[in-house]
């Protein structure tokens, strides 16, 4: 008989709904940085996923994740539409429900894919997107979280990663750049956000939602939880802070968006190290997220790559940058659990988490840029110059966000 903890089981239901919340705040987030006559898409891409991701993670997903192991690298189909589990179930934490856990995950499988959306904005069809989603979650979402959650080789070479910074933010950059690079250019570039409280409404509550998702991780409520909750916060303060003052200096005026970008920048990067380091390290944390992060976007613009909402710059390097800084900071002082970084005598631990972080952004922008191409051979990827002069919400869905414009 399974012996609930109900302050824990609570906890993670709240925390799994302030996951499922920061995906509609991502819509919302690039919704507000379009232009106005594609907004409705990029949105709906994002709420889509909500749908779609759900019905194949109960379908098959949850189960390559964490039932079995093949050769280390996914998972198997016995606990496929959730065979075998039952009200008695615990999860990896067994005072919790193992059916808490699943739906936690499900949250983090919804938005992963989503994130993507906001390189390709404004260029790719409504089809084309759907199967690229069902094709990224089975060949580099589902195979990344099995190897460092789920029991894969990863996990058994202790790489560390408490929230997604792989799994999620690193793996879904680099496939936001090879998307970028294979669907090309946009033919009608519109840099100007064309509602900036909406990119504030959706930094709001992506800000929100990334308690759930970081300090949810932890599975319970202890002193470790409440760590990783005050490092989410003070890392995203310290880089939108950080951001402000770099921008303000080069441009000669302090930008509301660039503190929204850098705050959303610290929030990916201390994301895989929340619940493993100090919060003094997690304000130093946000303040290299910001410098590497804007400085990669500003990289990728002198380079001509039309990432359109800086996907690769904020999620990619941002992740990346947090896993090898995790190498860097990680304390067991702050998670005997966890491990003690290069500043403490860890420079094993170092190498693996950069050689991981490697090995997954290798992996992610490969496969997309293969993906793709197979995508466009069974339906057409990038929407016809017409289409994208119209804009993509009245030739793609035949709706318009403003019926004034």
């Amino acid at each position: 008989m399974l012996h609930i903890d109900t302050g824990n089981t609570a906890f993670m239901l709240v925390a799994s709904a302030l996951v499922l919340l920061m995906t509609p705040a991502l819509a919302f987030f690039y919704g507000g940085l379009v232009g106005h006559k594609s907004v409705g898409t990029i949105m709906f891409q994002s709420f889509v996923s909500m749908g779609w991701t759900t019905l194949i993670w109960v379908l098959c997903g949850f189960s390559l994740c964490f039932s079995g192991d093949f050769h280390g690298v996914i998972g198997n189909l016995d606990q496929a539409m959730l065979h075998g589990i039952t009200l008695d179930t615990p999860s990896p934490n067994p005072t919790v429900p193992m059916f808490v856990f699943v739906v936690f995950q499900m949250m983090f499988a919804i938005i992963t894919p989503a994130l993507i959306t906001g390189a390709f904005a404004n260029r790719v069809t409504f089809k084309a997107y759907l199967l690229f989603l069902t094709l990224w979650l089975f060949f580099v979402y589902f195979p990344f979280v099995h190897m460092i959650w789920g029991g894969g080789i990863l996990q058994k070479w202790e790489v560390l990663d408490y929230a997604g910074g792989i799994v999620v933010h690193t793996t879904a950059g680099m496939a936001a750049l090879a998307s970028v690079i294979y669907v090309g250019k946009r033919k009608v570039k519109e840099n100007v956000p064309h509602n900036i409280p909406f990119v504030a409404l959706g930094t709001g509550l992506l800000w929100f939602g990334w308690y759930g998702f970081n300090a949810g991780s932890q599975g319970a409520v202890d002193s470790v939880t409440t760590v990783a909750f005050l490092n989410t916060h003070v890392a995203a303060a310290a880089a939108g802070m950080t951001w402000l003052f770099v921008e303000w200096r080069r441009e000669k005026k302090p930008k509301f968006v660039g503190f929204l970008t850098g705050a959303v920048a610290g929030l990916a990067t201390v994301t895989p190290a929340s619940g493993f380091v100090s919060p003094t390290s997690a304000i130093l944390i946000g303040i290299i997220a910001a410098l590497v992060c804007y400085y990669a976007c500003a990289f990728k613009a002198s380079r001509g790559w039309d990432d359109a909402l800086d996907v690769w710059g904020v999620h990619g390097v941002g992740g990346a940058t947090g896993t090898i800084m995790l190498g860097v900071f990680a304390s067991k002082s702050f998670n005997p659990a966890g491990a003690d970084g290069i500043l403490l005598g860890g420079t094993t631990f170092f190498i693996h988490q950069c050689v991981a972080t490697l090995a997954a952004a290798v992996w992610a922008f490969s496969f997309t840029y293969g993906m793709l191409w197979l995508v466009n051979k069974l339906t057409q990827v990038k929407v016809d110059d017409d289409h994208e002069a119209v804009g993509l919400d009245e030739a793609l869905h035949g709706e318009r966000a403003y019926h004034h414009a």
